[in-house]
């Protein structure tokens, strides 16, 4: 499989990844591999980041598109996450209420069809 599709399944960020795993095909056993026993690099990368889009959004409970609509176009590592939960600004708090009423209208949506 191709790097981005082994990064995006081990919820990493591949620009951060070792060059030998961007640059070369990853098969379905060494995608196992790495998850059965992760090397250093990906356990520090799970850890301190830096974070693809969707980690980020997940960690501050929005949507990817409330990260861009709040200006944040780069991936975070996990200081600058921790510093936005900290001090949450404006756009953090509105768009987490609203990813709040998505999900609950959502939730209500299906509750109807079941």
């Amino acid at each position: 499989m191709k790097p981005a599709t082994a990064a995006a399944k081990l919820g990493i960020y591949l620009p951060a990844a070792p060059r030998e795993f961007r640059d070369s095909p990853i098969t379905r056993a060494e995608l196992d591999a790495l998850r059965a026993d992760p090397p250093a690099w990906l356990v520090d990368l799970r850890r301190n980041g830096p974070f693809p889009k969707d980690v980020v959004a997940a960690k501050l409970g929005v949507s990817r598109s409330g990260l861009v609509r709040g200006g944040v176009t780069e991936a975070l590592d996990a200081v600058q996450i921790g510093e936005l939960i900290a001090n949450p600004p404006g756009w953090l708090l509105h768009e987490r209420d609203s990813y709040k009423a998505v999900l609950a209208e959502r939730d209500r949506l299906r509750s109807l069809d079941s």
